[in-house]
């Protein structure tokens, strides 16, 4: 079994300890982390402690992550598909526009939309951790995906 945890939409300009504390509960004993984009600036992957960490570029990222992330990708985890991606565009139809972006998939993870979302469609795990952030912008959430015979979804408050 291997535990991912998910993260979206952080929207710091570098290094935040405080994101670090956040997530050590929510995130202990994690075997990858997943960063589905907006991380604004590279030094925001220095907050995530597992032995590995993938990301992708969002739409409000700076050049030196868009240069050095792709803006899709998929991720093997035992067997499973994972489509990582950030979104684009309004709230509504975006998770039908992140799927399209791949196929043979078992889960698209996606941000974007600062909404959490843990549901199947058409037998793929629609998976969007939300923001860290809190108040109007923000959900204050993270994702946890388990991946074993199948992959499991669970939506973190912090």
């Amino acid at each position: 079994m291997t535990r991912i945890g998910v993260i979206s939409d952080t929207h710091l300009r570098g290094y935040d300890p405080e994101l670090t504390k956040r997530l050590a509960g929510p995130f202990a004993g994690v075997d990858m982390i997943l960063h589905a984009g907006d991380l604004v600036s590279l030094r925001v992957l220095d907050c995530l402690e597992a032995p590995v960490v993938i990301a992708v570029a969002g739409n409000m990222d700076d050049y030196t992550v868009i240069q050095d992330l792709p803006a899709k990708r998929i991720v093997d985890v035992e067997g499973k598909r994972i489509g990582l991606i950030h979104g684009w565009g309004p709230p509504v139809g975006l998770a039908a526009r992140v799927a399209a972006e791949f196929s043979g998939v078992d889960c698209v993870v996606f941000g974007h939309s600062h909404r959490p979302m843990n549901a199947r469609k058409g037998g793929v795990l629609m998976f969007n951790p939300g923001s860290v952030g809190r108040g109007l912008i923000g959900s204050g959430t993270v994702g946890l995906l388990t991946v074993d015979q199948e992959i499991k979804g669970e939506i973190i408050k912090l």
